[in-house]
């Protein structure tokens, strides 16, 4: 009898969750699982290097009871000779300042933050809670030659814990034969 009601919750839970279906960007250079359309949005950000043009594909289900807020990607690339992932103290710094700014945008809270690296390239993982711990962001960033690349999803806490931030997430791949997104 166990086994009856444990395949009738599996097939339940089959039949709530979204289809995910990969997404390619052949100006991102990038594929990712999503579980639902990407809306493309493209922001101009006035830095002390000059201005960065900050490309961003989102999914915000429509679903009122959805595991998680927002699906995101975004990337922008840095002057040449500003930022290159293979210049070790420099990109420390970046993903330090980087992740401070994420926690300070949102008047949030550090939860973790870890090195990672994707194809030999130098990343960061980290969670903020925010809102007065009622949500969190998850985010996997990446410093690719000299492209920035940031993976998050928003959650409210609560449902924080769930398989398809990490299905997400960690689905994140540059296309093939990419690795040289930038000279």
């Amino acid at each position: 009898m166990i086994p009856f009601l444990l395949l009738v919750s599996l097939l339940t839970m089959a039949m709530t969750q979204p289809n995910w279906e990969v997404f390619q960007s052949f100006d991102g250079k990038f594929k990712v699982l999503t579980p639902g359309e990407m809306v493309k949005k493209e922001n101009a950000i006035k830095t002390e290097i000059g201005e960065l043009k900050y490309i961003t594909y989102l999914h915000q289900p429509v679903e009122k009871n959805s595991d998680n807020l927002v699906y995101m990607v975004s990337y922008c690339d840095y002057p040449k000779y500003s930022i290159h992932s293979d210049s070790t103290e420099l990109v420390k710094d970046f993903f330090e300042t980087t992740v401070e700014t994420a926690v300070e945008s949102v008047k949030g809270k550090l939860s973790y933050s870890s090195d990672i690296t994707m194809n030999e390239f130098p990343g960061k993982l980290w969670r903020v809670d925010y809102n007065e711990g009622k949500a969190l962001i998850k985010t996997k960033s990446f410093l690719v030659k000299n492209r920035y690349y940031s993976i998050q999803v928003i959650s409210l806490k609560d449902k924080g814990m769930n398989l398809q931030v990490d299905k997400f997430l960690d689905s994140f791949s540059l296309l093939s034969g990419d690795d040289n997104v930038n000279r």
